[in-house]
């Protein structure tokens, strides 16, 4: 893995070309024995974009949800293959076509988006970069989209993020990670799962390129902006919720992690969140993305029920019973989650958590025992999914020793605190990667 800024300058150099970069992602998805064909749903032919622009000659791959012109957004969906074909790229597609990327292809992904563990029974499950001869989930739901990344398929991938689809695989995979709050990117021609959560954000080597890919995503800001000073920062650090459940390789990458920043001049607050304790309350009847998902595509789901992975289907099927009056009572409770959460939040200049409570664990159990999928699902979905609640932003960087199994430190902050955030975001990862 390189950072965009480094193949950037060696394109402008001429060290590199757009035809040779493309080539070598090509090679990597063909090799039989790699991971290429179980992260990859399309792979296209056709020359590099040399047009220019910010993003010129650089290979990108695209989660398997997001429109092109011509073809069935298949959603990590066999069901869907025969549905009606894209009229045109969606939007962000259009954007990144535009700054001059190459699209490689398009990414594997948990079926519909709905599950933060990457197994898909349909096209095969990537394996996670770490621990490979033991077989480790990548995380969901944009399982290829990380791994296409991790193992050189491309050079940075894009992604969904309902409940943290971007940043779970990348956390657990060693990358980083950026959900920007939803308004910002626009979600035409995206297969939606919820469209109160739904965000669109990208997976990278680096918070720089991430910043570079948000700001052709946003079509609001211009590159990577300058790094904020840690010294003086106020970072809060919820001691209740997001702290549950973590193992010890999380917990002790963690605290390592908040020393470093501490040692940096970040003035890191232990403090109880009190707004976090209801979320298990708002979320009791089973959240956004069941009832929207069906409500979206009912005629579809009840002519497929039977094609489909029994537990994408089975918490789909949730959303079939929801009712009117369950569906208002969340959106009035979420209202006043987020109103609570700002209150809470107004002192600090961002707040911390580890992005996953726990390192990916095996596919081998939890792709014969629901129980344990049920469970590990939970587990993983659980801190990430409380900034899409409360219509944040937030990236998670790589916080692990290298060597060691891949952990992520979440930074978080309001909505429509991006630029700020991934500012804030690349003096962490600078602070985290000093000795």
């Amino acid at each position: 893995m390189r950072p965009l800024a480094d193949l950037k300058a060696g394109l402008a150099a001429g060290s590199l070309s757009a035809e040779g970069l493309l080539a070598g992602c090509r090679t990597a998805i063909a090799d039989k024995a790699g991971q290429g064909a179980v992260t990859f749903t399309r792979v296209y032919g056709g020359a590099a974009n040399t047009l220019s622009g910010p993003l010129a000659g650089i290979p990108l791959s695209v989660k398997d949800l997001f429109d092109v012109a011509g073809e069935v957004t298949t959603g990590g969906s066999k069901a869907r293959e025969g549905q009606a074909p894209a009229g045109e790229d969606a939007e962000v597609v259009r954007r990144l076509k535009a700054a001059g990327a190459s699209i490689v292809g398009k990414t594997n992904m948990t079926e519909l988006a709905f599950g933060g563990i990457g197994i898909n029974p349909h096209y095969g499950t990537p394996l996670n970069p770490w621990d490979r001869k033991t077989g480790r989930i990548p995380g969901g739901s944009s399982s290829g989209a990380a791994v296409s990344v991790t193992d050189g398929m491309a050079a940075a991938a894009i992604g969904s993020d309902t409940g943290g689809s971007v940043r779970i695989p990348a956390a657990l995979c060693g990358l980083a990670g950026f959900k920007p709050t939803q308004r910002r990117v626009p979600r035409t021609g995206v297969l939606p799962l919820s469209r109160t959560l739904d965000s669109i954000g990208p997976l990278a080597p680096t918070v720089a390129c991430c910043a570079l890919l948000d700001s052709v995503l946003s079509g609001a800001a211009s590159g990577v902006p300058a790094a904020v000073s840690l010294k003086g920062l106020r970072l809060a650090v919820p001691q209740n919720y997001v702290l549950d459940g973590m193992d010890d390789a999380v917990s002790a990458a963690f605290a390592e992690a908040l020393l470093k920043l501490s040692d940096a001049g970040a003035v890191i607050e232990e403090m109880r969140l009190a707004p976090l304790d209801e979320l298990r309350n708002i979320n009791a009847r089973g959240g956004f993305s069941a009832p929207e998902l069906y409500a979206d595509m009912h005629e579809f789901l009840d002519a497929s029920w039977d094609k489909l992975d029994p537990r994408v289907s089975a918490r789909v099927m949730l959303g079939k019973s929801a009712t009117a009056a369950d569906y208002i009572d969340l959106k009035r409770l979420r209202a006043g989650f987020i109103a609570a959460m700002g209150t809470a939040l107004v002192p600090y200049d961002g707040w911390l958590m580890p992005t996953v409570p726990v390192v990916a664990p095996a596919v081998a159990p939890l792709a014969v025992d629901d129980e344990a999928y049920r469970i590990a699902n939970l587990a993983i979905l659980r801190n990430p999914s409380v900034i899409n609640m409360v219509d944040g932003c937030a990236i998670t960087i790589p916080c692990h020793r290298p060597g060691e199994a891949p952990v992520g430190l979440s930074l978080a902050g309001q909505a429509m605190q991006d630029r700020r955030i991934l500012a804030i975001g690349l003096s962490i990862e600078a602070a985290l990667k000093a000795a």
